[in-house]
């Protein structure tokens, strides 16, 4: 059990954005449907927010100018999508966007909320009648259409929170604040997300730290031949 969860689903931003435009380009939903769940897709991994925290958004939970998500609610998956409490008392907190991957994020829901207005204490991602989206809705309609036609594993949205879990951690964000933005009640729990890193993040991941010295003795293994 604990040898296959390094190997559970996590989809990258780059991923994710093509996840999202395949979406918004989908046949057989409406515009609407279409942009809700591409806009979704997007805040989800630029947030790593849970998906029973994004689906539980508000219009009032969104800063724009603050490049902030409030997350002090909950929706319940198992009944109905009843808004209720947060899964724990660290999954209260204020997600800032801060890598360049948020205010990517945060354009588009502006975007989204331009074209589909709603009252401040209303759900952000809803249905026809008002009532918060369910992920069982979102990935059979959408999500594993376009993750079939870009030949990605199956996954749901927990995939994009994992993304961006392991994100701030290869960009050198302190473990703590990436604990908080989370809202994970252990750091252990933090470690667990992320999963086994693919080779190319690796070699970036390299590249980042080392790349200049590895071009300084290339320099110097040139001029001594010459």
């Amino acid at each position: 059990m604990k040898l296959g969860s390094r190997h559970r689903a996590s989809f990258s931003w780059a991923q994710a954005v093509q996840i999202a435009e395949h979406l918004r380009n989908l046949d057989g939903l409406g515009d609407s449907r279409r942009e809700q769940y591409s806009t979704a897709v997007l805040v989800a991994a630029a947030s790593g927010l849970r998906c029973s925290e994004l689906l539980a958004l508000k219009m009032n939970d969104i800063d724009f100018k603050a490049n902030t998500i409030r997350v002090d609610e909950s929706s319940d998956q198992r009944d109905r999508g009843r808004i209720g409490s947060c899964k724990n008392v660290a999954a209260y907190r204020t997600v800032y966007l801060g890598d360049a991957e948020g205010p990517v994020a945060m354009v588009r829901l502006k975007q989204f909320l331009g074209l589909y207005p709603g009252s401040h204490d209303a759900v952000i991602f809803h249905s026809k009648r008002g009532a918060p989206l369910l992920q069982t809705t979102i990935v059979n309609q959408g999500l594993y259409l376009a993750l079939e036609a870009l030949g990605l594993n199956k996954a749901g949205l927990h995939a994009f929170r994992r993304g961006c879990n392991r994100r701030w951690e290869l960009a050198g964000i302190v473990p703590a604040v990436i604990r908080q933005q989370m809202g994970h009640s252990s750091a252990t729990m933090t470690r667990l997300y992320t999963g086994e890193i693919p080779t190319e993040d690796v070699a970036a991941a390299f590249s980042s730290k080392i790349g200049n010295q590895i071009v300084v003795l290339e320099n110097m293994e040139n001029e001594a031949a010459a």
